[in-house]
């Protein structure tokens, strides 16, 4: 039986999502024009801004990444569904 997840989830979802795109932009951008400190501090703060929400997130929902990359409480959590990618 699926679990039922509540609109919260989605909405941080969605917003890690948007967060991620723009750090790749900024990422992409960077690549190329290393010397741009305003953009260098804009990836900075989003960063820190993507690092809040995930771990809120993963406080609420469970880890979003596993391999050490997200803390798990007890009982280990990443067995349970939906992994992020599957909702």
């Amino acid at each position: 039986m699926a679990q039922q997840l509540d609109e919260n989830y989605y909405k941080m979802l969605h917003d890690l999502q948007s967060v991620d795109f723009v750090l790749v932009e900024l990422n992409l951008y960077l690549d190329t024009h290393p010397d741009d400190e305003a953009a260098l501090a804009q990836f900075n703060q989003f960063a820190e801004l993507r690092k809040r929400i995930a771990s809120q997130f993963e406080l609420q929902y469970g880890p979003l990444m596993n391999f050490g990359h997200s803390l798990s409480r007890s009982p280990w959590q990443w067995k349970e569904a939906p992994w992020p990618w599957q909702v």
